[in-house]
């Protein structure tokens, strides 16, 4: 018994006309500005005279451009006009443009509800709006030639064909074509068509448009265009998917077309055409694989977001088809938001025995908006470029950038700005014969439980675009670097790439880096400092890359350091590996009156507030910010200058130099290398980066070797524990440090004797007055601990150890 038709009151003629109306008469508002800044004769009337002769010329290219600038006033215009030309391939009708001239139409008669429509019946209406453009495409403005693809001089024949036969068929008998001789329309389309959806607002009418996750995509959304929000876990590759399958006839010579819009098809044997029919014989059909259409075809397996998961539960998962323009947008370890159509598909073959009367779901992607956009896609608008240039000339960019990481965090102010200079990193080279100098920087924190290490490495994660956080118990060597498994699809070995290769370009933190075993540890030391990974397993031998920068953080090796052992005893990692690291951090959990209750006051008031407390130059940067910051910093590639150079060279020799005297002493906190001496040159890149200069000056390199030099300073705690807090103490403790590092040292530095403007200036930098520095300098100058010569141009410390040790140093 047949069901009852109902009719429903669609019309697809009207609403049609009114896409293919909206397509050619639609301004977007950022045309409008660009129609009425080029309406201004900005450069007044001088140029007049070479425009009139260019209009008076009978060059045919001068037509084109006028044509091509009446398109630039018509948003979708011009992006058919790209299309026809063969400079896109594809087109994205923008649903909020849609509504708007929908309002705009404010006739009821000819309210056709074309947003809703589209939204509730995406995939019908892909095919409206694609006859909608094959009706308005406009004519190429330039032929095809034998440099354009095949694929090009394929289409334009084929569209040439259809005319000239429809011509021929309208002249003789006045009635439509055979199907048989017209090309279908997915054959001649060169474009893929996708809607992008409406922005949600605040409204509650808007719910439904708002990104879903996985586990909300229900029956009722199956055929509309949803947005579900996820991570990416698995991308397959792209491979070719049939599209329209072209056969030639052995006998009559015909071609045959087949779409081909299920997943699985029976193709043609015989020949349907009508000479075969009249002759009787039954012509034998042979595939053309150069005449069919072929799309580009990715599958991607999304998961829900951690925070999305309700309790006691495990992350769902949805499969994504991805065509046309979208293959190769989403990246594992992604987090977007997916535009697409929601729609079954059966199982097929052994699954569909197994199945039974199950049937699989997946979403038909239009759209991808990515969470974290990659440093090189990141644009920056123009107040953001005004805002940065005005804090840029302030001079305070360092410590307010270095401020807004983890501000919830109270203290560790120069592990904040080694983490700052990690995220923009040094200068990657490759030198003419291939070898390639790392411009990444490695940090590793080493610290009592309890000083947040684990908190700064989340925060890190989240600011950089490709963050990958893992621990050092749960993570293998494998699921590090990379595993052979079998492809579920294809049934063939493949690799499936861990942590590093998920954070390639990006940030790989490593927590409890201790805790890992010695043969998992060892798979990381090829990526340290190579940036790759080598794979010889299963028949597969490979290398892939890896260009990651590594934050890892470690206890002592008893938990907490031991102050009657060694520091190397405690950090209790081996030497290759400390050496790859460029700044080692010893954060020491020591008891302070001051300190202590500073950080107390500071966790209350996070408690209390829900937020970190104002700091006090009142600028902190969310991490969006950050990031563009970041961004502007690493497209600057700042070079060495010679006099940079040779200041870098003798403060090479003084660290080699206080390695020894460490010796010595049993102070050895980690060996001085030629790596050291990399790392400070990424340190001091970093730096002129962050000031978007193209010099590293020597200013960078005092920084660079300050963070060195400071990030051993808790284990002298002890020794400084007694002192007091005036700003004399603070300046003394300061130009020690310099000292230390070879900051701000006369010549070689071999001497001990500081540049004392040089010294000024830093002290003054660091918020102290001219009267405090003057005070300081003769206190000290008093007790002979320094002396000032040269006029007052140097400062000499005066240490009675030292020219004995040097006099050893010469009988050696």
């Amino acid at each position: 018994m047949a069901l009852f038709s109902v009719n429903i009151d669609v019309n697809y003629e009207q609403q049609e006309a009114a896409i293919v109306d909206f397509l050619g008469s639609f301004k977007s508002s950022a045309t409008d500005a660009t129609e009425q800044l080029q309406g201004l004769n900005l450069n007044g009337g001088g140029d007049s005279d070479e425009y009139d002769m260019v209009d008076d010329s009978d060059d045919p290219a001068p037509d084109g451009t006028q044509r091509r600038n009446r398109h630039n006033k018509l948003k979708y215009m011009q992006m058919l006009q790209d299309v026809s030309d063969r400079v896109k391939t594809e087109i994205v009708i923008d649903l909020n443009d849609l509504e708007s001239y929908e309002r705009a139409a404010t006739d009821d008669e000819h309210n056709y509800k074309l947003v809703e429509s589209i939204e509730r019946n995406a995939h019908h209406y892909i095919e409206i709006c694609s006859r909608a453009v094959d009706k308005i495409l406009p004519q190429p403005t330039n032929e095809p030639n034998f440099k354009d693809d095949v694929l090009d001089i394929i289409m334009t024949q084929r569209s040439k064909r259809n005319d000239r036969v429809q011509e021929l068929q309208g002249a003789e008998e006045g009635a439509q074509p055979p199907p048989e001789t017209i090309f279908p329309p997915a054959l001649t389309r060169r474009y893929t068509l996708n809607f992008k959806p409406r922005i949600p607002s605040g409204a509650s009418s808007q719910r439904s448009m708002k990104a879903l996750a996985v586990r909300n995509v229900r029956g009722e959304h199956l055929g509309h265009l949803i947005t579900v929000r996820g991570i990416a876990t698995r991308v397959s590759d792209v491979k070719p998917s049939v599209q329209v399958n072209a056969y030639s006839c052995d006998r009559c010579g015909c071609e045959i077309f087949q779409p081909v819009t299920t997943k699985q098809f029976t193709p043609m044997v015989e020949c349907p055409s009508d000479e075969c029919k009249k002759n009787n014989t039954k012509g034998s059909l042979f595939l053309s694989t150069r005449a069919s259409k072929f799309l580009p075809f990715q599958e991607v397996k999304i998961q829900e977001m951690a925070d999305q998961v309700p309790v006691g539960h495990i992350p769902r998962q949805l499969t994504i088809h991805c065509h046309g323009a979208l293959v190769r947008s989403i990246n594992p370890g992604d987090v977007m938001d997916v535009a697409g159509i929601f729609l079954p598909t059966p199982y097929t073959g052994f699954k569909a025995i197994r199945a039974g009367l199950l049937t699989d779901t997946y979403l038909e992607a239009q759209h991808v908006m990515q969470h974290k956009k990659a440093y090189d896609d990141i644009v920056l608008a123009q107040p953001t470029i005004r805002r940065m240039n005005e804090l840029e000339r302030s001079g305070q960019l360092y410590e307010y950038l270095s401020r807004s990481i983890a501000p919830e965090i109270f203290g560790h102010a120069d592990v904040k700005k080694a983490l700052l200079l990690q995220l923009i990193g040094g200068v990657t080279k490759e030198v003419g014969d291939g070898m390639r100098i790392r411009g990444d920087i490695n940090v590793c924190l080493m610290g009592d439980p309890g000083v947040a290490k684990s908190q700064l490495l989340k925060y890190i994660t989240k600011v950089a675009p490709r963050g990958v956080y893992t621990t050092g118990r749960g993570s293998s060597g494998v699921g590090l670097t990379a595993a052979v498994m079998r492809d579920p699809v294809t049934d063939e070995m493949v690799l499936e790439g861990g942590a590093l290769v998920l954070a390639d370009n990006g940030m790989c933190c490593i927590d409890e880096f201790d805790k890992m075993d010695d043969g998992d540890r060892t798979a990381i030391h090829e990526v340290m400092e190579q940036q790759t990974i080598s794979i010889s397993k299963a028949g597969i031998t490979t290398t892939l890359n890896a260009r990651t920068s590594i934050l890892a953080a470690a206890n002592p090796l008893y938990g907490r350091y031991n102050p009657r052992i060694s520091p190397v005893e405690n950090i209790n990692l081996p030497a290759a590996l400390l050496s790859r690291f460029d700044v080692l951090f010893l954060i020491l959990d020591t008891p302070s009156r001051d300190s202590d209750e500073e950080l107390a006051r500071h966790v209350t008031y996070v408690h209390m507030h829900n937020a970190h407390p104002e700091a006090p130059g009142g600028v902190v940067f969310s991490p969006a910010e950050v990031r563009q910051w970041v961004a502007r910093a690493r497209s600057h590639r700042p070079t060495v200058p010679k006099e940079v150079s040779d200041y870098m060279v003798g403060a090479y020799v003084r660290m080699r130099q206080q390695q020894k005297r460490d010796e010595g002493s049993k102070k050895a906190f980690t060996h001085t290398s030629p790596r050291t001496l990399l790392g400070v040159l990424r340190l001091a890149q970093a730096l002129a980066r962050l000031r978007f200069a193209s010099e590293v000056i020597s200013e960078d390199v005092d920084e660079a070797l300050r963070l060195i030099e400071v990030s051993k300073a808790s284990l002298y705690a002890d020794e400084n524990r007694r002192d007091d807090h005036t700003p004399s103490s603070k300046i003394y403790h300061l130009i020690k440090t310099m000292e230390a590092s070879g900051a701000a040292a006369v010549g070689d530095g071999t001497r001990g004797e500081l540049d004392l403007r040089r010294v000024r200036e830093r002290v003054l930098a660091k918020g102290f007055t001219a009267d405090q520095f003057e005070q300081a300098i003769d206190e000290y100058s008093l007790l002979d601990v320094w002396q000032t010569t040269g006029e007052g141009t140097r400062l000499v410390f005066i240490e009675a150890g030292n020219d004995d040790l040097n006099m050893d140093d010469e009988d050696f």
